[in-house]
Parts: C-alpha cells; sequence; structure tokens
C-alpha cells in the first residue's frame, strides 16, 4: 500500500458539501483517508479572474492503486462531482490533485510526482504542514 497525499479544493456550488462528497468516493473506492488537514479559506491563483475564493485542503491516504490508476479515479470522482474541463485553473466544483506518492518521483504527460508547483502554494504547503510538518521541512529544505 501507497502513502499518498492529495490535494482538494472547491470553489463552486456547496463547496463544503462538494470537499465531503469528494471524500466519500475516495473512501467507497478503497482510499483509506488517514488524515485530513483543516479546510481553508483562499483566493483562487492563476485561472480567469472574478472566481470565486476556494475552500482547499490536504488528505494523508493509503491505496494500493498505482500512480495512474488513482489519477483516473480522481478525474472520474471530479466528473461524477460535476466538473467540467474549461480553462486552466478555471471554477470547478472539485479539485483532486496527487502532490505525492510514497517516494515516487514521475514525469509523464499526464502527471508528474511530486506536483511541479506545490511548494508554490501555500494552499497547499500549510495544510500539508498542519498534517505533516517533518514533511513539509524536508521539502522545502530539498528545494533549496
Amino acid at each position: 500500500m501507497a502513502i499518498v497525499y492529495l490535494a482538494i479544493g472547491s470553489n463552486l456550488g456547496d463547496r463544503a458539501e462538494n470537499i465531503k462528497l469528494a471524500k466519500t468516493h475516495l473512501a467507497t473506492n478503497n482510499i483509506n483517508i488517514l488524515q485530513c488537514s483543516s479546510i481553508i479559506e483562499t483566493a483562487p491563483q492563476g485561472g480567469p479572474p472574478n472566481q470565486c475564493h476556494f475552500l482547499n485542503g490536504v488528505l494523508k491516504v493509503e491505496t494500493g492503486l498505482l500512480p495512474r490508476e488513482l489519477l483516473a479515479l480522481l478525474k472520474t470522482i471530479e466528473s461524477k462531482l460535476g466538473r467540467i474541463e474549461t480553462v486552466r485553473n478555471g471554477p470547478r466544483p472539485i479539485d483532486l490533485d496527487i502532490l505525492l506518492y510514497d517516494q515516487l518521483k514521475l514525469q509523464t504527460p499526464q502527471l508528474t510526482i511530486p506536483h511541479p508547483r506545490m511548494l508554490e502554494r501555500d494552499f497547499v504547503m500549510n495544510p500539508l504542514n498542519e498534517i505533516d510538518p517533518q514533511l513539509t521541512r524536508e521539502l522545502t529544505h530539498a528545494r533549496h
């Protein structure tokens, strides 16, 4: 089983309910949620102007799925919860991203692990630090 950190966010509709439903979908698809950070409200970064604020958090999960299988599941959950691919960083009812997958480093056209922009995003790093301060220190130290 792999230990994986996922970013979860929503800025359309009932944001808190969207996050709750996404977590339920994860759990019913054999994703064991080990920890969930606090959910924080943040301004959108990038994308079109005048978007609603996001609710964001980080989940620490355990899964037997391989990275590509996990990515496919996350995309399916996003679709079930109403996400439609529009403009990059546009508004969305749910956003699920793989941040870290064990110690794996992977770069394909579809998936990069660790997530390439996670260290630049306070809305990821602050919730991640809440769950695992040691991991956050390691990540930021490795960057320098």
